[in-house]
């Protein structure tokens, strides 16, 4: 009797806890079995930590690399290259890009100045129109430019491409003015920048292809480390098929062979099926 009173004391005495966490794994889960909950939640704990320092390690070892990239291309590296080679960071393509290894251009956003939103480049998606209403042209020239001084760079591509295609409603053009100083991403800062520019744009001609200008705004590194761009002082174009791969690209000021290249290579996009 005694023996079975002792017995039942024993058993009342065990923790309840630990007498009802203790658990069955299964598969992959073996190797943690019969833990009680305390050293369960704590095991827990431990691996989310691990797991959130590996994520946290991965994310500022990418921001020192980015840190390093940015320290070791300055303004200064910029304006001595400007000053070598005129902005002609590389001469333009001779001869159109062949379809299969053309790379692909990285999508992005883009504001114009009424606060209409566009994503670029347009892909032709087999449909006469987009269904946001724009057009699928089989050529689209992109002009990026990342400082204001580079503008008159993009004007000598921009306007003769725009006099020669004027006519064509295959083609599209867009002059990209980059926007990275954080002040002016901040949305109201934003809203009243775009309304200052809207009235500064020139007035668009009556032709069918329309000299478009936007902005885009915010980090643009990764874009630019994606299309090698290191010297922001320059302006870089851009050809690409309705596809939205690059077909052809220049840099700097126009030369009378580049432009002549850009040109017939347009005109090949517009032929081609």
């Amino acid at each position: 009797m005694m023996r079975s009173k002792r017995l039942i004391h024993y058993i009342s005495s065990i923790s309840p806890t630990i007498r009802s966490s203790r658990i069955v794994a299964r598969g992959e889960e073996d190797k943690f079995a019969s833990l009680p909950s305390p050293l369960l939640a704590q095991w827990s704990y431990n691996r989310f930590f691990d797991i959130h320092k590996m994520v946290n390690k991965e994310a500022i070892e990418k921001e020192r690399e980015r840190l390093a990239d940015e320290l070791n291309r300055g303004y200064f590296a910029d304006m001595n290259e400007l000053e070598k080679h005129g902005g002609k960071i590389a001469a333009a393509n001779k001869i159109i890009i062949p379809a299969l290894a053309a790379p692909k251009f990285p999508a992005f956003e883009v504001t114009y100045s009424d606060g209409r939103t566009l994503k670029l480049p347009i892909v032709f998606n087999g449909n006469a129109a987009n269904a946001d209403g724009m057009p699928n042209p089989k050529a689209s020239l992109l002009c990026l430019s990342f400082r204001a001084n580079s503008q008159a760079m993009v004007n000598s591509w921009s306007m003769p491409f725009l006099d020669t295609f004027s006519a064509s409603k295959d083609v599209e053009l867009y002059e990209v003015s980059f926007i990275d100083f954080k002040l002016l991403c901040w949305n109201p800062i934003k809203k009243l920048l775009l309304r200052s520019l809207r009235s500064s744009n020139p007035v668009g001609r009556s032709d069918a292809l329309q000299r478009q200008i936007v902005y885009s705004f915010g980090d643009h590194y990764y874009f630019r480390k994606e299309l090698r761009i290191l010297n922001l002082l320059t302006g870089y174009i851009y050809l690409l098929d309705k596809f939205g791969r690059i077909r052809w690209q220049g840099s700097g000021l126009a030369s009378k062979e580049e432009l002549a290249s850009l040109l017939s290579c347009t005109s090949f996009l517009l032929e081609e099926r």
